[in-house]
C-alpha cells in the first residue's frame, strides 16, 4: 500500500523529496487511524500548519484538498499536520521531528516511509478545535473593481463593500 500512495504522490508532486514523504507518512497514519483510505468529502479534516511539499503528499495520499474544505493552512511555518475524524471526534498531531543526522536523499525518504512513527514524527493532540464544515457564503460586487467575492473578505469602506486587493487599510501612520 505504501508504494501506491507513494507513486501517486511523486506523480502529483513532480519530483522526490524528503518533504513529500512526511506528507504521504502523515496520510498513512491518518488512514490507519481513522480507517479510511481516501477522504470523499469533508469526513476527515487536515490543518497543515505549513505550505511546504508534504502538503502535497497529504492532498494525493489521503484525498483532503483546499477546494473540499478539508485542508485547511494555518501558518506556523511548523512541519505539522493536526488531523480530525468528525463522526467520532477523533484527532491527533503530527510534528516532524529534526531530520536524523546522516541520512540524504532516498536513505532519509525510505527512513520516513518505513521506521517507526515516532521515530519521524512526535505525537500529540491539536492545539486547535475542530473547524466548521466549511459553508456556502454569499458574494458581494467590489465597488471599486466589480469582482466578487464571499462577503467574510470584504471590507466596508464608506459603507461600501470593497475587496482586499482594492482595501486600502487605514491606520494613520501606525
Amino acid at each position: 500500500m505504501c508504494m501506491d500512495i507513494w507513486k501517486k504522490a511523486v506523480a502529483f508532486h513532480g519530483h522526490i523529496c524528503g518533504g513529500l514523504a512526511l506528507g504521504v507518512r502523515a496520510a498513512m497514519e491518518a488512514q490507519k487511524r481513522f480507517s479510511i483510505e481516501r477522504a470523499e468529502d469533508e469526513e476527515v479534516v487536515c490543518v497543515t500548519e505549513n505550505d511546504a511539499c508534504g502538503v502535497d503528499g497529504i492532498q494525493s495520499g489521503l484525498g483532503c484538498t483546499l477546494g473540499k474544505g478539508n485542508l485547511i493552512y494555518h501558518g506556523t511555518g511548523k512541519f505539522a499536520f493536526n488531523f480530525f475524524q468528525r463522526s467520532t471526534g477523533d484527532a491527533f498531531r503530527l510534528m516532524a521531528k529534526p531530520k536524523k543526522e546522516g541520512l540524504h536523499g532516498q536513505e532519509y525518504i525510505d527512513f520516513v516511509l518505513t521506521a517507526p512513527l515516532e521515530e519521524v514524527f512526535a505525537v500529540g493532540k491539536p492545539r486547535m478545535r475542530l473547524p466548521e464544515p466549511a459553508a456556502s457564503l454569499h458574494s458581494l460586487s467590489c465597488s471599486i473593481c466589480g469582482e466578487t467575492a464571499p462577503e467574510n473578505k470584504m471590507r466596508l469602506v464608506n459603507g461600501k463593500p470593497v475587496c482586499l486587493d482594492c482595501y486600502e487599510d487605514y491606520n494613520r501612520g501606525w
